[in-house]
């Protein structure tokens, strides 16, 4: 086996389908824009297959991660709606907003059928994320507390949703 096969495959919209992150994105008055396979994904940051955000929409390919589907939209999410029209590839405003994106997008996943926050979670760390106490769980588990109180605090988390969010 080659190095490349030995690297751990992080979960891409092909193996979720798009029902399911169409129905989470659209709970938030996002749409979902599928792009063709190969072609230029509008709005990417980070590029390549990498999810894209203009306005309200979040472009996917089937090769786009799932954490970088749900981190986009979490970008979107977390942002006032006036704000969100002007949106064109950079959301973010500030680190508690990507902390509260991250954190966000963590719990989101446990409405994608086979995904979960755990397989986010270690797909973020396979991915690059990084935290100051080293891994993805760490940091959500015990250094997230500012980004869930933000999140409590603009109504995009229930306040007593601190047995089930974690």
């Amino acid at each position: 086996m080659s190095a490349a096969t030995d690297a751990p495959r992080v979960l891409a919209l092909a193996d979720t389908g798009v029902d399911a992150p169409r129905a989470v994105l659209a709970r938030h008055d996002l749409e979902l824009v599928e792009v063709d396979d190969g072609e230029a994904i509008p709005g990417s940051y980070w590029g390549d297959s990498e999810a894209g955000v203009i306005g309200s929409r979040v472009y996917a390919r089937r090769d786009t991660p799932v954490h970088s589907l749900l981190h986009e939209a979490c970008h979107l999410i977390v942002i006032p709606p006036e704000r969100r029209a002007r949106v064109h590839t950079d959301a973010s405003d500030s680190q508690i907003e990507e902390d509260a994106t991250c954190y966000l997008q963590i719990v989101l996943a446990d409405a994608l059928p086979g995904v979960g926050r755990e397989r986010l979670m270690a797909d973020m760390d396979t991915w690059g994320y990084s935290f100051r106490l080293g891994s993805t769980r760490a940091w959500f588990e015990q250094d997230a507390e500012d980004a869930r109180t933000w999140l409590v605090q603009r109504g995009l988390l229930p306040p007593t949703d601190v047995g089930t969010d974690r």
